[in-house]
């Protein structure tokens, strides 16, 4: 099965393996440059009325065709092409598929049905399907709480010789905070949003233990703990060092995170942002077990390793930058090494205040954004089709329409968020679709024309937009 990295697609002249606009998911312009590329109705893979009728008011607020054209195809992308939503053992069970690769990723399931969450109190089959990925994502955790991304079922996978403790479920094993992270977040909100309680039996708090206790067993406070990964490739970011276990850490409280949201490997294992990010996992858990489960006493170990990382963040992750003073690192060790830079994808020190893991006021955080939209981050790139945050996995001067969406989203410049809509805008390749990266020069040359998150991602943002400014939406861009 192929992994992300296999979808760097080549077309015509094979330009630096990258896809070209005549690609067979997002077709270049037609006749009809704004007909939708939604699938026919009857290829849809789930049909939502509340969502239909969201795309239909919005379609009459954007007043600019061509972004009103692309909310419509990429709103409803994740619904229309990834879910598989069925009962088992008589629940809701979903399975998400990322887009061009048909495996489902605990970050990426979340990210793809989180915007549909609002839209649950007026559509119960909707609400039916988001408790089915939630029910889905416990039972993944409990397979195997460190892989990352699973099939529907055993079967098989591309990476079954990984040097680690690979199983017929997983399509990938490699160790990421946030991947544990996802989950909570979108068990909580469920359950803030439609009051429906129904979703913490007793898998799902099952899954919920066996989250403590790999964050605890990442602290690495006795030992490296019980995961380790290799793989023969020919990516140094696709392998790990130290026959799998990482770099050294000093255990100071943080938690281990052997990859990224972007499935790279850590050069420094404390990834700061999933930090950030299980600080707030932590206090959703401990909210749900102490008022819903009434189970105090594992509310209270929740509460103290949130409290314990959130310590060891203060220490650790503020640090002074030779041009921008006090600001949070991307990575450190605990030894006082410490990595300056971003990476698109989501948990990002951009993201902090999205996932609300900090205010977007906060001092803290805008003197780091200034870094992040600098010429210090070396994953920051500006160039004729746009300005972004890229990040390893796609390479120099590739810049994530993800970084863009998210730039809008925490953003309170309106010219800066006018700027970000402008630059999606521009920069989808007549595809009509939110894509992984592209080229800062030339947006024909991107990757993946499949990706769901981006696109679901996008209309959030342009929901946003709606609720917060609908003023910036009735103009042309």
């Amino acid at each position: 099965m192929p992994s992300r990295r296999d979808f760097i697609k080549t077309s015509g002249l094979a330009l630096a393996g990258l896809t070209l606009a005549n690609n067979s998911f997002g077709k270049s312009f037609a006749a009809n440059p704004f007909e939708t590329k939604r699938p026919e109705l009857s290829k849809r893979k789930f049909i939502s009325k509340a969502v239909e009728a969201k795309i239909s008011e919005m379609k009459k607020e954007i007043k600019d065709e061509e972004l009103a054209w692309l909310f419509e195809n990429c709103f409803p992308n994740t619904l229309d092409t990834t879910v598989t939503h069925r009962i088992i053992d008589g629940k809701p069970d979903t399975f998400v598929i990322t887009g061009d690769i048909h495996a489902m990723w605990l970050r990426d399931s979340t990210a793809q049905v989180w915007p549909y969450l609002p839209l649950t109190r007026d559509d119960k089959e909707l609400k039916d399907l988001i408790a089915g990925v939630i029910n889905r994502q416990s039972k993944c955790i409990l397979i195997d709480p460190y892989a990352n991304a699973f099939n529907d079922g055993p079967g098989e996978s591309q990476w079954k010789t990984d040097i680690t403790e690979m199983k017929p479920e997983l399509h990938e094993r490699k160790w990421e905070i946030d991947s544990l992270c996802y989950p909570i977040r979108l068990a909580y909100n469920f359950w803030k949003t439609t009051g429906d309680k129904s979703i913490f039996d007793a898998q799902w708090q099952n899954a919920m233990r066996l989250v403590l206790k790999t964050f605890r067993e990442q602290q690495r406070k006795e030992n490296s703990g019980p995961y380790y990964f290799m793989r023969v490739t020919d990516r140094a970011s696709d392998t790990v060092m130290l026959t799998g276990y990482g770099n050294p850490v000093k255990p100071v409280g943080l938690i281990c995170s052997i990859f990224r949201p972007s499935d790279d490997a850590t050069m420094f294992s404390f990834l700061i942002p999933s930090n950030y990010f299980a600080v707030v996992s932590l206090r959703q858990l401990n909210e749900i077990f102490g008022n819903v489960i009434n189970d105090k006493d594992f509310a209270g170990e929740c509460a103290s390793l949130a409290h314990e990382v959130e310590e060891a963040l203060k220490q650790y992750a503020v640090v002074p930058h030779p041009h921008f003073g006090k600001m949070l690192a991307y990575e450190v060790d605990g030894f006082g090494n410490r990595l300056f830079m971003d990476d698109a994808n989501v948990p990002s020190l951009l993201a902090l205040p999205y996932l609300g893991a900090m205010k977007s006021d906060d001092p803290l955080y805008n003197d780091t954004r200034k870094f992040l939209f600098s010429g210090y981050n070396p994953y920051y790139f500006e160039g004729k089709a746009g300005k972004g945050i890229g990040g390893p996995h796609m390479g120099i001067g590739m810049i994530w329409h993800l970084s863009v969406i998210m730039r809008g989203i925490t953003s309170n410049d309106e010219n800066e968020i006018k700027e970000c809509i402008a630059i999606l805008k521009r920069s989808h390749a007549g595809t009509g679709f939110m894509h992984e990266a592209f080229d800062k020069d030339d947006a024909s040359k991107y990757t993946r024309d499949w990706f769901a998150w981006a696109n679901t991602l996008f209309g959030e943002f342009i929901l946003k937009v709606h609720n917060e400014r609908p003023h910036l939406l009735a103009i042309k861009y």
